[in-house]
């Protein structure tokens, strides 16, 4: 819950009017309270002791009064109406993890073993277990020495990543050094075009003071969050990283507190970034407010504490803070007392438990995603055919080359740059169908030129735009095509030898130098 604190900045009502109800309330409330606190006249002819023995309801009989809980539920009925909020509801197309950026500093002094067993293994498992704790977050890695390289784009697969993470050594790496500019320059690259802007993590032992300045521009400039893991605890190294304003400096640990807090800090990012999106809706948390409201008004049922008056105002302001459900009423359970369809069905999607989500959700959006989500493509793309948004068009695109059918996805993927021409995702999700449809084509007829051969047709695909990743895929009577993820996960040996290669002809080619 600590984590959610900062949040709070963004708090603010989505219906403010509703808050003149609350000092009108206190006003009310001070008024008769102070009128049934006051002492109450005794009778004449009587003394006055035997008057106060025989007096009922005294100042003293009763501290609490029916008013006080009347305008305590009125009060938070009212506040529950204006809409507290101080979150977004997240687009279900947008993955709710920040994308993150992971920067991995490769040079000699990375090798030394004052962290066991050396500063670059300890780096590398570090990696590993922040990829591993973001389960659906899209990551992508970058190393750098005296130059930087983009080693895997922004991927979901922890698989995909792992050969590539154990594979970084600075015997890959084309010049020694230590040029964090250039690798920062790369990341934000990286992150350019996702829907959400991301983090930036650099796992390294320090920071050279001729970089500070790019950073503190990048911060300046409200760049992605920066978030640092030092492997050296020096005084100089982290007095260089804790001196660009903004960022955040997280020195490693033996144990999982160092990991924990990285997914604390991107998981900020993606809040503020998504507080910052005025596309989408703020979630009104009313509902909070609206239960012990609820539960002040049981305590009417005790005879004395009636007041007809404010069943009117709570009646009011209940209109504000309740609403009806989307569908048809249900009964299946408890559940539907007290939660729309839709609302358990984002908490079974925020469970992780997709199929029930979808099973569960009325929200046509919600509803493909979550089927998407489950696996079950089919049904997906039968839902988001009858919506005419372009996140929907991309969903249905996504779900056709989940099972394959690639001439249907470039269709969709058109339709939503169609309907939303900045739409970035959808735009390079057409170029990777395409390829894929393309590559498809040019095996079939490869394959349908050498009737008569036996065995299996080696074909090289090269993906040097994708990464510079080439690989041998082996192809049979019907030929499975693979995924750019899948062709990266295909290259699992001899990983050094790959990268050493390819990070050679880019620092060739960004010498200018001829490449053969």
């Amino acid at each position: 819950m600590i984590e959610h604190l900062g949040d709070l900045q963004y708090f603010y009502f989505l219906r403010p009017w509703w808050l003149l109800l609350v000092p009108l309330a206190l006003t009310l409330w001070w008024r008769i309270r102070r009128r049934a606190m006051s002492p109450t006249p005794l009778p004449g002819g009587l003394a006055p002791h035997l008057a106060a023995a025989l007096t009922v309801g005294g100042p003293r009989a009763r501290k609490l009064l029916a008013i006080d809980g009347a305008v305590a539920a009125i009060a938070l009925a009212a506040l529950a109406a204006a809409g507290p909020s101080w979150t977004r509801v997240p687009n279900p197309l947008v993955a709710q993890t920040a994308p993150l950026a992971i920067v991995l500093k490769v040079s000699e002094s990375m090798l030394a073993g004052d962290v066991v067993p050396s500063r670059l293994e300890r780096a590398q498992q570090k990696i590993l277990d922040v990829i591993a704790a973001r389960a659906g977050g899209r990551t992508a890695l970058i190393a750098y020495a005296g130059t930087a390289h983009r080693v895997v784009p922004l991927t979901e697969d922890p698989a995909v990543l792992k050969p590539f993470v154990e594979g970084l050594g600075p015997d890959v790496m084309p010049q020694e050094g230590q040029n964090a500019t250039a690798a920062l320059a790369l990341a934000v690259e990286a992150l350019a075009g996702e829907a959400v802007p991301g983090a930036i993590l650099f796992v390294l032992d320090g920071l050279d003071r001729a970089d500070l300045a790019g950073f503190a521009q990048h911060t300046a400039a409200d760049g992605a969050g920066l978030v640092f893991l030092s492997l050296d605890g020096s005084g100089e190294a982290l007095s260089h990283l804790r001196s660009i304003e903004g960022a955040s400096v997280i020195e490693v640990t033996a144990n999982a507190a160092d990991v924990a807090e990285i997914g604390r800090q991107v998981a900020s990012a993606y809040r503020d970034a998504l507080a910052r999106d005025e596309n989408q809706r703020w979630d009104d948390r009313g509902w909070m407010l609206a239960w012990p409201a609820a539960l002040l008004v049981l305590l009417w049922f005790r005879r004395g504490w009636t007041m007809r008056w404010s069943l009117a105002v709570l009646a009011l302001t209940a209109t504000a803070t309740v609403t009806a459900p989307s569908g048809p009423a249900r009964a299946d359970g408890i559940a539907d007392w007290f939660l729309t369809p839709d609302q358990q069905g984002r908490l079974a999607y925020e469970s992780k438990d997709f199929s029930t989500a979808a099973d569960l959700f009325q929200d046509s959006l919600w509803r493909g995603q979550a089927l998407y989500k489950a696996g079950r493509y089919a049904e997906a793309v039968q839902v988001y055919a009858r919506l005419e948004s372009a996140e929907a068009a991309f969903g249905q695109g996504m779900a056709h080359l989940k099972i394959r059918e690639y001439r249907r996805g470039i269709t969709a993927f058109e339709a939503a740059l169609a309907r939303e021409p900045g739409h970035t995702a959808a735009a390079r999700n057409l170029e990777i169908a395409r390829a894929i449809l393309a590559y498809i084509e040019r095996v079939r007829l490869q394959s349908d030129t050498r009737e008569g051969s036996e065995g299996a047709d080696d074909v090289v695909f090269d993906k040097e735009a994708e990464g510079g990743i080439e690989i041998e895929i082996t192809t049979e009577t019907e030929m499975r095509m693979q995924t750019a993820e899948e062709w990266m996960r295909s290259v699992d040996t001899r990983t050094a030898d790959f990268l050493r290669s390819r990070f050679a002809l880019e620092a060739a080619r960004d010498r200018g130098q001829t490449v053969p």
